[in-house]
């Protein structure tokens, strides 16, 4: 199969058979857009002309570039080119993977940037309560720290995603929403409890804002709608959570995962079990759930250094 189609059937399959995120699709397509311009520009027409000695020789010119990418781009990179060769190993295409043996660059593990628990409040209390748009984003910060969601997540959310916890019960929305159905990687589902603080601002949102600003647009089952009643994009959403964060004067470089991180980090200094963390962010793995424990351990060495007579 010529390059060029190989990583166009690849690209599709992870799209539309795998369900993976545009975003994610996005990156997928750049590493191997610049992998099969590298194998052509060799003269690499063929998927049968790759062998493992080119795959090897194209991570190292990775690596020689400059500026000199990041581990994480390295590792990345290397994860599109072997989710490729593996596919096609499965589709009948190749009868060995050259990418077989590649192994990822180690990485220095970076412990996730969280908020204390009082900067979460400054920020989820900066958005103003008179305006429509001030409702909307103080419902939205609510939620995301509510539940962990991924900016993408809460950006997606249908006024029926918010669901009473009771399977007796139908109604939806409003102050009854106990829970809300999330859709994360793989548009795998997952139920998440709502707290009192976030229900209050998703139905003050609901019964004196969102009316407002859907009657400006066209219809939509989403949730949060921009100023305009078409629905919040993930940038809008970005830029309510930096505009809240200058007003509440946080210094620290805050992020839509920078609360998902908050959520995690005081759940576990709380004593939730990590493995309902995980179930609660969403994570494929709980290995991946895990750098939270490291995160509670830094926290309870630093009080033991503080608080015990003979810790010095």
């Amino acid at each position: 199969m010529r390059v060029d189609r190989a990583l166009a059937t690849y690209v599709r399959h992870i799209a539309v058979e795998r369900g993976l995120s545009p975003h994610t699709v996005g990156a997928y397509r750049r590493d191997l857009d610049d992998y099969v311009g590298w194998l052509q520009a060799r003269g690499v027409a063929d998927t049968a002309e790759v062998d493992a000695a080119l795959v090897t020789e194209y991570v190292a010119a990775l690596s020689r570039r400059q500026p000199a990418p990041a581990a994480s781009s390295l590792a990345r990179a290397q994860s599109s080119v072997r989710g490729l060769h593996r596919f096609l190993v499965r589709e009948g295409v190749a009868d060995e993977d050259p990418s077989a043996r590649l192994r990822p660059p180690k990485m220095a593990q970076r412990l996730p940037k969280a908020l204390t628990i009082e900067q979460v409040e400054q920020l989820l209390a900066a958005p103003s309560r008179e305006t429509a748009t001030g409702l909307r984003d103080a419902a939205l910060l609510e939620t995301l720290y509510a539940t962990g969601a991924r900016v993408s997540e809460a950006v997606a959310l249908d006024v029926d995603d918010l669901v009473q916890a009771s399977p007796s019960d139908d109604a939806a929305g409003g102050a009854a929403a106990e829970v809300v159905r999330l859709r994360g990687k793989g548009d795998k589902e997952r139920i998440v409890p709502v707290g009192s603080y976030a229900r209050a601002a998703l139905d003050a949102y609901l019964t004196r804002a969102r009316p407002a600003l859907a009657a400006r647009g066209r219809a939509t089952p989403r949730l949060f709608l921009g100023a305009r009643g078409a629905p919040l994009s993930r940038q809008s959403a970005w830029l309510v959570l930096q505009q809240a964060a200058e007003t509440a004067g946080l210094s620290a470089h805050v992020s839509p995962h920078t609360l998902r991180h908050s959520f995690a980090t005081h759940l576990m200094q709380g004593g939730a079990d990590v493995r309902v963390v995980q179930e609660l962010l969403g994570h494929a793995s709980v290995a991946t759930t895990q750098i939270y424990t490291h995160v509670t351990v830094d926290a309870l060495r630093d009080i033991y250094q503080t608080s015990h007579p003979r810790a010095r």
